[in-house]
């Protein structure tokens, strides 16, 4: 038993952490190792919130597709998160056809594992 136990710690410990990459919906690829992803159940509008708090990148999956916003404070992320609608959040103070571009990514590169 403790021999077979060995084995599989040593067989994870060898297998390589591989992060996950998605494409936005500009068909760009974003490696979300740095950022922290949280799957949400509560809403109906969104399924899926990536955050990463040094590059204030926010990545939101809605309709099963993701996008990306750049310049995301943590502190709209926390509200995000803690509003009573998450949807009603998103759509009138995040989302780009609401907040006239306020965060588009336009001169950054896609967030991407080299």
């Amino acid at each position: 038993m403790v021999r077979a136990l060995v084995l599989l710690l040593a067989q994870l410990a060898a297998t390589p952490i591989v992060s996950e990459t998605i494409e936005t919906g500009e068909h760009r690829l974003v490696d979300l190792g740095t950022f922290e992803c949280r799957d949400i159940t509560r809403s109906t509008v969104l399924q899926r919130v990536c955050y990463d708090r040094a590059r204030q990148d926010l990545i939101v999956a809605s309709n099963g597709a993701y996008d990306r916003y750049c310049g995301v404070t943590a502190g709209a992320v926390e509200r995000l998160l803690g509003a009573p609608s998450m949807g009603q959040f998103f759509n009138q103070n995040i989302k780009r056809e609401t907040t006239a571009g306020r965060y588009a990514c336009r001169t950054r590169e896609p967030v991407q594992k080299g």
